[in-house]
């Protein structure tokens, strides 16, 4: 059939208006990273990933690189994984003393070859590996992309051309669709440690989250599973500059989780937090996170077509490779999301189960799960099967499940299962399951049953999960946090900062300016006679108070010095590793890139809190109340010393026997007047404010190179200096008040 050249010079022309299009949107594509895998291989229902984070690769500690290649490449070989994500922190940047903090190529050159190492004896593409960058992979790196930046030279996202701080892959297993964007929220000019220490999402960056995270809403009409990684907690992220936020893009998607790392096991074992859209919000709410769950919301069960989707998600920070020697095997069965934490510390590990369902109502509950349980809305055949990955280096001979039940306070079995292997062709790996009646273990509360998989291999070795409560009806556990679980995941520090700094400052100023503004305008006098007298606790802390603004320099001293930490810069040094000197203020550093020839104001902010508040709470605040301390212990001994003096006069000589019988209480104050131990112990507390002080002045001089004379002055000697006074003009007992 011949076709009219009328026809194709219409085709032509329709080609022609719909390439510019066509071409853009790859573009943009190729630009953000996004990818599609094809997930192939039995079982279709199931995809796992694994991801590590925080290697901490050290030229001081070999051993985390040596450990890296000879478990994790026999263990990814094991597990087969779909995606390998490795969030942040691949090399250390720290000398051996851990005071100074800059990228060391040596470091990146191993990392390099490790990973290839470990790719290639996995028998796993490098392309299913996505790394990103922590705040150690960018100490002092001003500008991406440049000599400094070892990320962009050394990673493996770099590597493959991935350039963007947004990356996108979707994992397609059948009908259903997982999607994985990772992000790198960095700071783009970045300082050096200890002031790097915050995620700063832009909201460029969070416009292209969003994007990515929204890339298959208008395309399919089946539920797609949503997964972000990245290296920060939302704790420790920063809003941007017109005050977005990484959790509102997250609750917008009701994403199923967020990976992080950064802040390591030594914090505790439950750093998970889960998030949840409520119209309550407060200013303490976007402060605080009591407990791993938020207080619960109230929501309408509204079952009817059309209601408004539910708005949360988990966080689930995994620990670190530095110590613990951590790895996480993330499973997505049927919708629904579960992990495994496991680690290298005793060596490789030759069988590992992982179960998919049901979950764990503690840490992978949701509300949105009891909601579709209450509606109907769920898939029945995936909640009719107990399932498990199980990972063996031997065959497996059998695989039984076992349920709990808690209800008397001991766990006595009501269930034994035997679970069958899944086959099929071109298997990924083993997946087991068995039925039961789900209906049965349905209960109001979400601990009462409890579940474990035990594994046999060949050789008859056994293998057990932990136990783990769960709940059919979708209810969750509550899980409190340990104190510093709550410190490092409750905790919003980029918004409590400010509220802190100033409460600090407010509280100091007010210690000095109450009490003189009593003894000035209001000629309000507090002495220890009036306190000794019945005053109660208020006198005296009046007259604890009041003492210092007796000694003028010195009051004068530490207000002038709050001031001084106030208006001024505390500090300058080399915040760049290749220079580029700046200083610092409460607000942050400002600095002039000598090689950019840019300004840069106010980096490392919030990260200065690290540097700010430990000297306004453990330095200066002890420093005014030891000053107040010693002004008061000089008016009480000169109180003694006076009443003393009287009672001696009034008596007289004729009389001295009479007032050793009368007053016995003297004989034993007279030397206690002249020893003055209390005196003694304030001057040993001055000293070890002092070596606190100079502790933290040691760590900034090796972090930014500075010296303390020339670089920071007023802040270093300021100190020392006011408590030297302070020793000094309260040792004399020559002048006595009346």
């Amino acid at each position: 059939m011949v076709v009219p050249s009328s026809t194709r010079r219409r085709n032509a022309a329709l080609l022609l208006l719909l390439l510019p299009p066509l071409l853009v949107l790859h573009l943009s594509e190729a630009a953000v990273g996004r990818r599609v895998i094809e997930v192939k291989g039995a079982p279709e229902s199931v995809v796992w990933v694994v991801q590590l984070s925080d290697l901490h690769f050290s030229v001081h500690h070999p051993l985390r690189a040596a450990h890296f290649k000879t478990h994790v490449a026999p263990a990814l070989s094991l597990v087969n994984p779909s995606l390998v994500l490795v969030t942040g922190d691949l090399t250390d940047g720290k000398s051996k003393d851990l005071l100074t903090m800059k990228l060391n190529e040596e470091e990146w050159v191993e990392y390099r070859d490790v990973m290839e190492d470990v790719a290639r004896r996995s028998g796993l593409h490098k392309s299913l590996f996505y790394d990103l960058r922590g705040n150690h992979d960018n100490f002092g790196v001003n500008v991406e992309g440049g000599s400094l930046d070892f990320f962009s030279k050394y990673s493996i996202n770099a590597e493959l051309g991935r350039t963007g701080n947004i990356n996108s892959v979707t994992l397609q297993a059948g009908e259903r669709k997982h999607l994985f964007v990772g992000l790198d929220s960095t700071m783009s000019v970045s300082t050096r440690g200890p002031t790097n220490l915050f995620g700063h999402p832009t909201d460029q960056l969070l416009a292209e989250l969003d994007s990515e995270l929204s890339q298959w809403d208008s395309l399919t009409t089946r539920p797609v599973t949503k997964i972000s990684f990245g290296h920060f907690p939302l704790s420790f992220s920063a809003t941007s500059s017109s005050g977005k936020s990484l959790r509102d893009i997250f609750l917008k998607h009701s994403l199923s989780a967020y990976l992080c790392g950064h802040l390591h096991t030594r914090f505790g074992k439950n750093l998970k937090r889960h998030h949840q859209s409520s119209d309550r919000d407060s200013f303490l709410h976007n402060l605080f996170q009591l407990n791993i769950h938020q207080v619960p919301t109230l929501w309408d069960q509204n079952c009817s077509f059309g209601a408004p989707p539910y708005k949360e998600f988990w966080e689930w920070e995994m620990g670190d490779w530095r110590k613990s020697r951590a790895m996480r095997i993330l499973a997505i069965d049927s919708g629904h999301v579960s992990y495994l934490d496991i680690n290298f510390e005793s060596g490789v590990k030759e069988t590992i189960i992982v179960p998919t369902f049901p979950l764990d109502s503690r840490f992978m509950s949701a509300a949105l799960s009891h909601h579709r349980y209450e509606c109907q809305y769920m898939v029945p055949s995936s909640y009719e099967t107990i399932r498990a990955l199980v990972f063996s280096v031997s065959p497996i001979a059998s695989v039984v499940a076992r349920v709990y039940d808690s209800r008397d306070g001991d766990l006595s079995m009501v269930m034994e299962a035997h679970m069958t292997k899944h086959e099929g062709n071109a298997s990924r790996g083993n997946f087991y399951s068995a039925v039961w009646n789900y209906r049965a273990f349905e209960d109001p509360s979400p601990d009462r049953y409890w579940l474990q998989i035990k594994a046999i291999d060949m050789a008859g070795k056994s293998s057990l999960t932990e136990l783990r409560p769960f709940s059919i009806n979708g209810l969750t556990a509550q899980v409190s946090w340990t104190w510093k679980e709550f410190s490092v995941m409750g905790c919003q520090w980029a918004g409590l900062y400010f509220p802190l700094f100033w409460s600090a400052l407010c509280f100091m100023f007010s210690i000095l300016l109450i009490p003189k503004a009593l003894q000035t305008f209001l000629k309000k006098q507090y002495s220890y006679m009036r306190f000794a007298t019945g005053k109660g606790i208020v006198g005296g802390i009046a007259w604890f108070l009041q003492e210092l603004c007796n000694i003028p320099g010195l009051w004068f001293g530490i207000l002038g010095y709050l001031f001084f930490l106030l208006l001024f810069p505390w500090l300058s040094g080399q915040i760049f590793s290749n220079g580029g000197m700046g200083y610092m203020t409460y607000k942050g550093w400002v600095v002039k890139d000598i090689h950019l020839g840019e300004n840069h104001e106010f980096l490392g902010f919030p990260e200065v809190m690290v540097i700010v508040l430990p000297h306004l709470v453990t330095v200066v605040l002890p420093m005014i109340l030891v000053c107040g301390a010693l002004a008061a212990e000089r008016g009480f001994h000169q109180h003694i010393c006076s009443t003393a003096g009287k009672k001696k006069d009034d008596y007289g000589q004729e009389k001295k026997r009479s007032l050793k019988s009368d007053t016995p209480g003297i004989k034993r104050l007279v030397p206690a007047i002249g020893n003055r131990w209390l005196r003694k112990l304030l001057v040993v507390v001055c000293l070890a404010v002092c070596c606190k002080h100079f502790m933290n002045c040691r760590a900034l001089m090796k972090a930014y190179e500075m010296n303390p004379f020339i670089n920071f002055p007023g802040y270093s000697l300021s100190v020392p200096v006011l408590l030297a006074y302070a020793v000094y003009k309260t040792r004399s007992n020559d002048q006595l008040r009346h």
